[in-house]
């Protein structure tokens, strides 16, 4: 288990690690209001899909709790709208906001304190699903790591983009405490450096060896042999297997295709949408121009320049060796795989 927590609910407030400030400063966000937990979300001061979900989880809570007597159903649904809306890509947050609702229509009770009790304890059981889930996922992933691996990771995927473990980095996290010698290799992830920011502050706070490398360096030291597996995380996986992750995920899995390297994917059954064949339905965050042209408050980039600045790419199915999920891996053909794991169970 992670040595910290990056989300917390307690009195009526959600309580977040604040990922904007790390690793210098070890700072807590405080969501008294629906408006503060879209900001949270939008300015990624909680982000990970499987965090983001359970954030959106305690919104729906915190908006109920805002409406006091005006709460309806048709009201709710208008929370819903909002929180979806804040950062489209990471099907967790949507998934969320959606299983309250079916929830709350399900018990078919108009009483505010009923209502408002449903919602925290939906809110509440996904947070600990999550922590669950990560858990089963590292052990299943860890039968993928061998002594001495060298794993490059992309973004963070720890405790921090989740409730407790991790996905991806919960893999690297199992491996080194049942006893494994493995170095990890984090890319710093531009432009937001959640890889540098993050990743690299999990790992030195965890004691695992581990070198931060520019993402430019990544592909020579695949094609050197210096690194010989790759897990990453996922925000959004289509029925078919294709994959929509951070920004750079893509790139590295056509490396890794050429050089034979494998290419693992860690997420839960929550981050696949069932509902879209193939990622090219998949919806990609667009987000500020600034985060390009700017390293903090210092301007690298000329006034006046055309920035792009997708925060995710879509990996096709077939540059990915395996998905690891807490249902068990999940291997090509995905279709049926994830058809025998995730459908029919």
């Amino acid at each position: 288990m992670a040595a910290f927590y990056a989300i917390q609910f307690h009195e009526n407030r959600l309580v977040l690690l604040d990922q904007r400030k790390l690793p210098v400063t070890t700072a807590y966000f405080e969501c008294k209001t629906l408006a503060e937990v879209i900001f949270a979300i939008k300015d990624m001061v909680v982000r990970g899909a499987p965090a983001i979900g359970a954030t959106a989880a305690y919104g729906m809570y915190i908006g109920a709790l805002e409406l006091g007597d005006e709460l309806d159903l048709q009201k709710l649904y208008d929370v819903k709208a909002i929180l979806d809306a804040s950062r489209p890509t990471a099907v967790n947050l949507m998934w969320a906001t959606s299983r309250i609702m079916e929830k709350i229509a399900s018990i078919h009770s108009s009483s505010v304190n009923e209502i408002l009790k449903v919602i925290k304890s939906e809110a509440d059981a996904i947070f600990n699903e999550d922590a669950a889930s990560c858990k089963a996922m590292a052990v299943f992933g860890n039968t993928l790591v061998d002594q001495n691996d060298q794993i490059l990771t992309h973004c963070n995927t720890g405790a921090l983009a989740t409730v407790a473990y991790g996905t991806a980095l919960g893999v690297i996290r199992e491996a080194h405490e049942t006893g494994k010698s493995i170095h990890v290799f984090a890319d710093e992830t531009r432009p937001r450096l959640q890889g540098a920011r993050l990743t690299a502050w999990e790992l030195v706070t965890e004691g695992i060896p581990a070198t931060l490398i520019p993402d430019n360096a990544a592909a020579s030291l695949i094609r050197d042999g210096k690194i010989n597996k790759i897990f990453v995380g996922a925000d959004r996986i289509a029925r078919n297997g294709d994959t929509a992750n951070k920004i750079g995920t893509f790139m590295l899995s056509v490396i890794a295709k050429r050089y034979n390297v494998p290419f693992y994917v860690v997420a839960p059954s929550t981050t696949f949408d069932l509902d879209i064949k193939s990622g090219e339905a998949i919806e990609i965050e667009l987000r500020d121009a600034r985060e390009v042209t700017h390293v903090g408050e210092e301007q690298v980039a000329p006034n006046g320049i055309h920035v792009y600045n997708p925060a995710f790419d879509v990996t096709p199915n077939e540059f990915i060796t395996a998905i690891v999920t807490e249902k068990g891996i999940l291997y090509p053909p995905f279709t049926q795989s994830i058809l025998d794991k995730l459908i029919e169970e």
